[in-house]
């Protein structure tokens, strides 16, 4: 019998809720997104976004379950799961809050999940069959890292930003330029009609090691554009994508050449940009390595990847105790042991059964 995990997600703008069999099938998933109410802010406001979780999580936690074919009295699942952090505090103890309700009065354990750890279960949703060990490279609004996973529950942190995040520098070019919030798609639509290669902005750290930097990037932009008032928006927009697809891209090979990967793969808001996806398909078939990019649905924040973080994690650990707390700072639950002194581990022969189709 399948053990169903109900999992919700209100760590910033999107209250979700989700079934999820087993840790690997989607029986049902609903996102409530946000955007609409805090476009005209150009960005998230925290008071609302916490407001706004309280009015929509029961609707969406129900439609979840009818979706599931679950009723709402006491449906037969194993754990109800909750991200605990990093996040919004006010967000994140709204859907806290809910899920050890739940757990409470279905009798079932409650597991807290790494928000961070959520988003590498994206890609094994979709497919089981993933490769490892894997290079992901995690980009969103306010996290860049690149983690090596070897199994549910072993990761190690290769690199991560060492300032602003991939996804923080889309919104704050995006503003600048007076585009529309929020600024990933609004730069990806303006990028289409502009020359990528019109501009040369600055990689910042693209020969150094595996950690990022865009903050560097974001200023190029900023002093080009005062500098030359006349340029075309549509070709800074363009530019600066492709500086930072190529940071991205650049350093994800590295990272699966240094630790003998089997697979690369995308995860957070930042993987649904299409230029992104295509260089990842490039650069993995020409180096040879299996490559997963999540459906766009399952890069955003969703519940989900937090239902499927939850199965396994309760099955090493244990359910999380009923009076742990949201955490908004919580780090993301790997080492940071770097591969500095470390030999390359050689890469198992791609051609072999059961290998990773390339694409």
């Amino acid at each position: 019998m399948s053990e169903l995990v109900v999992a919700v997600e209100t760590s910033c703008d999107e209250t979700a809720a989700a079934v999820v069999a087993d840790g690997r099938e989607i029986l049902s998933s609903v996102v409530s997104s946000q955007v609409d109410l805090h476009a005209h802010f150009g960005g998230v406001v925290p008071e609302l976004a916490g407001r706004a979780h309280l009015e929509r999580i029961v609707p969406v936690v129900t439609e979840a379950l009818h979706g599931a074919g679950l009723r709402a009295g006491s449906p037969p699942v194993a754990a109800v799961a909750a991200t605990a952090g990093p996040g919004l505090i006010g967000a994140l103890l709204v859907g806290v809050s809910f899920a050890k309700a739940l757990a409470m009065a279905w009798g079932v354990p409650y597991v807290g999940v790494n928000h961070l750890e959520g988003h590498l279960y994206a890609s094994l949703l979709e497919d089981p069959a993933i490769e490892l060990p894997a290079v992901v490279v995690l980009v969103s609004g306010g996290h860049s890292l690149i983690v090596e996973m070897t199994g549910p529950g072993a990761y190690e942190v290769l690199g991560e930003t060492v300032d602003d995040a991939a996804g923080e520098a889309f919104d704050k070019v995006a503003r600048f330029l007076g585009l529309t919030y929020p600024g990933g798609p609004a730069i990806e639509q303006a990028a289409a009609e502009g020359d990528p290669a019109a501009i040369a902005f600055p990689r910042p750290m693209l020969r150094e090691g595996l950690d990022l930097s865009f903050s560097g990037l974001k200023t190029a932009v900023v002093h080009y554009v005062r500098a030359h008032p006349d340029v075309a928006g549509a070709d800074v927009a363009a530019s600066f994508q492709a500086a930072v697809v190529e940071i991205l891209v650049t350093k994800a090979m590295r990272a699966a050449e240094s630790v003998g990967a089997r697979s690369v793969c995308l995860a957070g808001g930042v993987a649904a940009n299409g230029a992104l996806r295509a260089a990842f398909r490039a650069a993995a078939a020409s180096a040879e390595l299996g490559v997963y990019l999540p459906s766009r649905a399952m890069c955003t924040d969703n519940a989900a990847m937090i239902a499927a973080a939850a199965y396994y994690n309760l099955a090493a650990a244990g359910p999380t105790a009923l009076g742990s707390g949201a955490e908004p700072g919580l780090a993301f639950p790997g080492h940071r042991l770097g591969t500095e002194g470390r030999a390359p581990r050689s890469r198992p022969d791609l051609s072999s059964p059961g290998a990773a189709e390339k694409i």
